[in-house]
C-alpha cells in the first residue's frame, strides 16, 4: 500500500502546474459568487418593493379589555358573595347580596311619609273649603258690625238732642234734675255704645281679612294641583322610588359577559358606596394595544387590516383585525415622572405610539384571549383604509358630538 502511494505522488509530481486553468477556475468561482450575491440582493429587494414594505409589524402589543368595575350603589354589610375569581357570568347575574335590613326600614318609613303627605294635602282640599265658608261669615260679620255702627250712632245723635233739649229747659225749671242727669248719663252711654260699634267693625275687617289671607296661603299649597300631582306628594313619591332602588341596589348584579377578576370583597365586611369588590373582565370585547415606532406610521391608516398572533397559541392562529384609532399621545407622554428633554445631557430615543386593534369577534369567541398576553401584530399599509389618523380621529370625534 505504501508503495502505491508513493508511485502515485511520484506521477502527480512529474505532471507541471497549468497556472492558466486554476486562474480561469478562480474566476469562475469569484464570478459565480458575484451573480450569487446579486440575485440574493435582487430578490430580496423584489420582495421589500412588491411584499415586505407594504407592512409595519411590532411584538411590543398586548391585549386589553375596558374592564367593568363592580362597586356598591349603597353601603351595608356582605351578606352573601356568589361568585369567585376566574368564574364565568352573564349579564344580570347575582354577585354580591347586601344585608337589606336598613333598606327595609327606609322603604317602610317612605311608604308612610307618601300616605302623610297624601293626608295633608286632603286636609288642604277640605281646609280651603272650610276657610271660603269662614271668608263669607267673616263677611256678614262686618256687615252686621256695620249694621250696629249706625245704629249707636243714630242712638247717639238722639241722646244729643235730648240732652241739649233738656239743658235748655232746665233755666224755666221745667225740668227737673233727675232728668237731666239722665240725659246726661244717656248721651255718655250712647258715646259709648259708639265707639264699642266702631271697634267691633274694625275687629270684624280684621277677621275678615285674616281668613281672607289664610284661604290664600292655603290655596297655594293646592293651586292647580290634585292630590296625586301635588309637590308634597310628588316629593314623598320621589323618597319612596329611591328607597325602593336602594332596596333593589343591595343586590348586586353582573354589568357585562365575562370573568371575575380582582374580587376584593368578604362576607361581613362593611362596604362603602362607591368601594371596589370586582372586575368583569369582558373577554368577548377584547382588543389589542399595538406600540408602534414613530418612524412606522407613516404610512399607517385606521381601517387598514392587521395580522396578529399570540405567544399563547403560536402561529397556528391568526387573528384578523383592523386598525380602530391612535392614542392622543406617546407612552412616556403619560407617564408619571414624563420626560425631561430640556438639559444638556440628551439622548434621542425614539418613541412609541399605542395603536388600537379591534379584533374579529367571531376568531376571538374560536380563540379566546385574556388581558394582558403578549401579541404580534402585522399592519398591511398598502390598503388605503379610512384616510390619515390624525385627520380621520379628529372627523370621528366630530360626527360623534353632532
Amino acid at each position: 500500500m505504501t508503495d502505491s502511494s508513493s508511485s502515485q505522488a511520484a506521477q502527480n509530481a512529474e505532471q507541471p502546474f497549468d497556472l492558466r486553468q486554476a486562474r480561469a477556475r478562480r474566476r469562475r468561482g469569484f464570478v459565480l459568487l458575484v451573480a450569487m450575491i446579486t440575485l440574493a440582493v435582487g430578490g430580496y429587494a423584489g420582495w421589500w418593493f412588491l411584499v415586505g414594505s407594504r407592512y409595519v409589524s411590532t411584538d411590543n402589543a398586548y391585549t386589553a379589555a375596558e374592564l367593568a368595575d363592580v362597586t356598591p350603589a349603597v353601603g351595608g354589610i356582605v351578606k352573601a358573595i356568589q361568585v369567585v375569581d376566574t368564574q364565568m357570568v352573564k349579564r344580570g347575574d347575582l354577585l354580591v347580596v347586601i344585608d337589606d335590613t336598613d333598606a327595609k326600614l327606609a322603604l317602610a318609613q317612605a311608604q308612610a311619609d307618601l300616605a302623610l303627605a297624601e293626608r295633608r294635602v286632603l286636609g288642604y282640599l277640605a281646609n280651603d273649603e272650610g276657610l271660603a265658608a269662614q271668608v263669607q261669615a267673616r263677611e256678614a260679620d262686618e256687615k252686621r258690625s256695620d249694621a250696629q255702627l249706625a245704629a249707636a250712632q243714630a242712638d247717639l245723635e238722639r241722646a244729643q238732642v235730648d240732652w241739649q233739649r233738656r239743658q235748655a229747659l232746665q233755666a224755666s225749671g221745667s225740668v227737673s234734675g233727675e232728668e237731666l242727669t239722665n240725659a246726661r248719663n244717656a248721651l255718655a252711654q250712647a258715646k259709648a255704645n259708639l265707639a264699642a260699634a266702631r271697634a267691633a267693625r274694625a275687629q270684624s275687617i280684621s277677621n275678615r281679612l285674616s281668613t281672607i289671607g289664610s284661604k290664600k296661603a292655603n290655596a297655594a299649597l293646592i293651586l292647580n294641583t290634585t292630590v296625586e300631582n301635588n309637590p308634597e306628594v310628588l316629593l314623598a313619591k320621589a323618597r319612596l322610588q329611591q328607597a325602593e332602588v336602594d332596596l333593589s341596589r343591595t343586590r348586586i348584579h353582573a354589568p357585562v359577559d365575562g370573568v371575575v377578576a380582582k374580587r376584593q370583597v368578604q362576607i361581613g365586611q362593611r362596604v362603602q358606596v362607591g368601594a371596589p369588590l370586582m372586575s368583569i373582565v369582558p373577554l368577548q370585547s377584547v382588543h389589542v394595544d399595538a406600540n408602534f415606532k414613530e418612524g412606522e406610521l407613516r404610512h399607517v391608516r385606521i381601517g387598514q387590516p392587521v395580522e396578529i398572533t399570540t405567544d399563547l397559541y403560536g402561529d397556528s392562529v391568526v387573528y384578523h383585525g383592523v386598525v380602530q384609532g391612535f392614542s392622543g399621545g406617546t407612552g412616556s407622554a403619560f407617564s408619571m415622572i414624563p420626560a425631561q428633554n430640556a438639559t444638556g445631557n440628551w439622548i434621542k430615543v425614539v418613541q412609541r405610539l399605542p395603536v388600537r386593534i379591534e379584533l374579529d369577534a367571531r376568531e376571538l369567541a374560536a380563540s379566546p384571549l385574556q388581558v394582558g398576553l403578549s401579541m404580534t401584530a402585522t399592519v398591511d399599509t398598502s390598503v388605503s383604509g379610512d384616510g390619515p389618523a390624525l385627520v380621520q380621529q379628529a372627523e370621528r370625534s366630530e360626527r360623534q358630538r353632532g
